[in-house]
């Protein structure tokens, strides 16, 4: 039987069945090596009506480094790629006698995190020492907050199809159990070449929030949008750089199916996806190969497991039918943390040892969606428009440069920004602090093409040159390259009647009624002036010399 290709009916969070030859092959090599149970002769029962019909669960767990000099209990800096083990206190390597001090920068970020994502920020949060053994975590525990943590009870709204398929109907919420305060392992460098393993602690200790969001997700596009719009709240707030690729952002993603209408099924745990895409492609290949699996009469079992980039598959890690005993206990190194509002401060209070919640409520940015909202009231922009800004680092605040010099409508602006500025962007693969152009350029190019100095390909080609040799300006381009629009009236008649006389077939055809023909001695006129005349205005000649 192949292999069931999935996709998602968000009404109904439902999915229908394809094929995948690769997932049946995937699935096959798996059951081969023993790593899947089968059930005996419940796989010959006849299917309940309905049974085709299969309902998936996706809840998240989100790792976000915070941004902060130094770790969570000590005080080390926090810097990426610097020598191996050269960023490591005592208590970082767990040496006898060494003591915790939590840092205050790590737990107003979490505070402000909690309150953007409408937590409730409890004033009493603990903390918790959890057991287990790696050769990377030297303490032989990790300090995080497991009975009470500091904040719970949020939620999160992002839109599915931000792009060019965004509707107001594809808004969704998904629920925030809680957001914990936890210190990061070590790290693990695997030597295949020496069969050895070599230990980096740099990272050992660095703060993060844990985000745990409820199961409220059914496949891998909405999981992708959630994280993508925490990631971009996130680095609004500035209490995480959550760059991915440098680990500043890591994803374990919980997923079972069933049929609607009945429990949920159970569910295998994705680890340390660090990429919005890879994410995605985890959970819908885990969602198709689960329902595979159940489809033929084979078990699901409770384990982890790892996404293989270049198979596009999710392979086993370990098993969790036997769950792990934590040992979970009270920190004892550590005090309750208390924190204050505006109504509990004590009078005596040092500001700078206590953390104040209704100070950092009102410190809060303008939030990613708040901003949206904003763009399409203040500019006349379409709401795809406005997340196609967010989406981008620097692009934002490119377009609002850009709006500010030009005396271009908002509405033309953005179509340069979005279509020709990230297209060029986008093949050779530049950030926008990146770009040879900046917004003072395209502002001056846009001016001349709003006072009809240029036209649209004229802008097209000024904009190229632009991209392609630096320290040159749109005005001197034009001027070099004899890119003006034609504005003396009689030439451009002149050239027109000129055209109209050697292309008598296509005058006639034009008297007889056939418009269509007007078009194309359009484009003879603009060859003629080799693209420097108004189509607008050439259009109008033709017309009047054509009656």
């Amino acid at each position: 039987m192949a292999a069931p290709m999935l996709r998602c009916a968000r009404a109904g969070r439902c999915w229908s069945l394809g094929s995948s030859p690769r997932l049946t092959r995937a699935l096959f090599a798996e059951s081969l090596s023993g790593r899947v149970r089968r059930q005996s002769s419940a796989a010959a029962q006849e299917p309940r009506p309905g049974a085709h019909e299969w309902a998936a669960v996706v809840g998240l767990e989100i790792h976000a480094q915070i941004s902060s000099n130094s770790k969570l209990f000590s005080g080390s800096q926090v810097t990426f790629l610097a020598p191996p083990n050269s960023l490591v206190s005592f208590f970082d390597a767990s040496l006898p006698g060494t003591l915790p001090v939590l840092n205050k920068r790590c737990v107003e970020a979490a505070v402000m995190t909690g309150l953007a994502l409408n937590c409730t920020v409890n004033k009493k949060s603990l903390f918790d020492r959890k057991h287990y053994f790696y050769a990377d975590l030297p303490a032989g525990y990790q300090i995080t907050q497991q009975r009470l943590p500091i904040a719970v009870n949020g939620s999160l709204t992002y839109s599915l199809g931000g792009g060019a398929r965004w509707s107001p109907s594809a808004t969704k919420t998904v629920r925030i159990k809680q957001i914990q305060l936890e210190q990061d392992s070590g790290k693990s460098l695997h030597d295949d070449t020496r069969s050895q393993t070599l230990i980096d602690l740099n990272r050992a200790g660095v703060g993060l929030m844990e985000v745990v969001m409820e199961p409220d997700m059914s496949c891998g596009d909405e999981a992708a949008t959630a994280v993508r719009e925490l990631q971009l709240i996130l680095r609004t707030l500035g209490t995480s750089q959550a760059n991915m690729a440098e680990g500043q952002l890591r994803v374990d993603a919980n997923i079972s199916v069933h049929h609607p209408g009945e429990p949920f099924g159970v569910r295998t745990e994705v680890k340390n996806l660090n990429s919005i895409r890879f994410l995605a492609k985890a959970i819908d290949y885990e969602i198709q190969r689960q329902i595979e699996e159940l489809q033929n009469g084979g078990k699901i079992l409770n384990e982890t497991r790892a996404f293989d980039e270049k198979l596009g598959c999710t392979v086993s890690m370990r098993d969790k039918e036997g769950k792990q005993d934590y040992r979970f206990m009270p920190e004892p190194n550590l005090p309750p943390l208390i924190l204050y509002d505006a109504e509990s401060l004590p009078a005596a209070a040092d500001p700078q040892q206590v953390v104040n919640i209704d100070w950092i409520r009102e410190r809060l940015p303008e939030l990613p969606s708040v901003t949206r909202q904003r763009l399409v009231e203040q500019y006349g922009i379409l709401p795809e428009h406005s997340f196609a800004l967010l989406n981008e680092d620097g692009l934002l605040e490119f377009f609002q440069n850009v709006v500010k010099e030009t005396r271009t409508e908002p509405k033309k602006v953005i179509g340069w920004i979005l279509t020709t500025f990230q297209g060029y962007l986008k093949q050779q693969n530049l950030a926008v602090s990146e770009s040879p152009i900046s917004p003072s350029l395209l502002a001056e190019l846009l001016n001349l093409l709003d006072c009809k100095a240029i036209s649209v390909p004229a802008a097209q080609q000024v904009f190229e040159e632009l991209w392609h040799n630096r320290g040159k300006t749109p005005g001197q381009i034009v001027r070099e390259k004899k890119l003006e629009l034609l504005q003396n009236q009689e030439e451009l008649e002149e050239i027109c009647q000129a055209v109209l006389d050697k292309h008598p077939q296509e005058v006639t055809a034009v008297k007889k009624g056939n418009q269509k023909v007007v078009n194309k001695l359009i484009g003879l006129v603009r060859r003629a002036t080799q693209g420097r005349a108004d189509p607008a205005r050439i259009k109008q000649i033709l017309e009047k010399q054509l009656q």
